[in-house]
């Protein structure tokens, strides 16, 4: 009898935590206005392509055909300087809202973000934006002070960040998108990422999908019911210097030396996100280009363990569905 008891007590309980996880959905839900459309690109690296500019002609292209409500780039983009003030106006220029993410690289060369926050609109490091019942959080994954930092760039969320975070999510109960560049799960995580998909994992409810872009790949995974969306690079995958090569006429490698340690992408890559207002399922459109030159398998580059060639590694993006609370 008291094991009945205790069975039926665990089955009410989760039937409870079920409905109440259900009831939250669907209120999260009903706060959006209509079906939303979000065009994204990541690591364009505009001073180290010779084609950057090209590249985001595509993307604006495709995103003033689609008329999506919103569009992101997610770092790495186009140092902030007057001379790259073409590429950053045509995409502040495509949509009127256009949004950017603080990348690791968008400082390089004695750039600063105040110069990100003059030149290309950057609103600050970190940022939350309202579109049609959709609260989206932009998170700053470059901050100091990480107790685990050993070498190379900082990759880390503070503890005003996070409490910022914390807030921001606890207010309100509509859907939720998280923006990074660094990504918060997988492969390359910040150093607290932990610390994140904890506090993320408790507002799974709101949370639709946490999307980053850094690690140049297509890849997916979910952690304490939220999906994390790791979006390949509109340019190239790195291999690093010891498995430099060529894949461009000489001239162009000797006007842009660092492409040697990459493999390039023929074609832009970029994709459109659409939230259902109803069920909060999200669609990523595919995208897919070829490699310039040897592929990573054929230099014989080195992958993190938790990538596979020719499935996470790879010149496209593809067509996905992404559920809520894993369906």
């Amino acid at each position: 009898m008291v094991h009945e008891l205790s069975r039926r007590h665990f089955l009410a309980a989760s039937a409870a935590t079920a409905m109440t996880g259900w009831a939250a959905t669907a209120r999260a839900a009903g706060k959006l206005e209509k079906e939303l459309r979000i065009g994204l690109i990541a690591d364009l690296h505009h001073d180290l392509m010779p084609d950057g500019e090209a590249r985001m002609k595509a993307f604006v292209a495709a995103m003033e055909k689609a008329k999506p409500d919103a569009i992101v780039q997610l770092g790495d983009f186009a140092y902030p300087k007057e001379a790259n003030r073409k590429v950053i106006d045509r995409f502040n220029d495509a949509n009127e809202v256009a949004l950017h993410v603080l990348g690791n690289h968008d400082t390089d060369s004695g750039h600063t973000v105040e110069q990100c926050k003059k030149i290309w609109g950057l609103p600050s490091p970190y940022y939350a934006k309202s579109i049609g019942g959709l609260t989206i959080l932009v998170l700053d994954g470059n901050e100091k002070g990480s107790p685990t930092h050993k070498k190379g760039y900082p990759i880390y969320i503070g503890k005003e960040q996070v409490e910022w975070l914390a807030k921001s999510l606890g207010e309100g109960d509509g859907p939720v998108l998280i923006l990074s560049h660094q990504p918060l799960a997988g492969p390359y995580s910040v150093d607290n990422a932990a610390d994140i998909q904890e506090l993320l994992g408790k507002h799974a409810d709101r949370v639709l999908l946490a999307i980053c872009g850094h690690t140049h790949i297509d890849y997916v995974l979910r952690v304490k019911d939220v999906p994390y969306y790791h979006v390949n690079s509109a340019s190239y995958f790195w291999i690093g210097d010891k498995f430099a090569h060529e894949s461009f006429p000489k001239a162009i490698h000797d006007k842009y030396p660092v492409i040697k340690s990459t493999c390039p992408y023929k074609d832009a890559l970029f994709t459109m996100l659409t939230i259902d207002p109803k069920s909060l399922s999200i669609a990523i459109e595919p995208c897919k280009s070829e490699w310039v030159g040897p592929s990573p398998s054929e230099v014989k580059a080195e992958l993190h363990p938790l990538l596979t060639d020719g499935e996470e590694v790879a010149p496209r993006i593809r067509d996905r569905k992404i559920g809520r609370r894993g369906k």
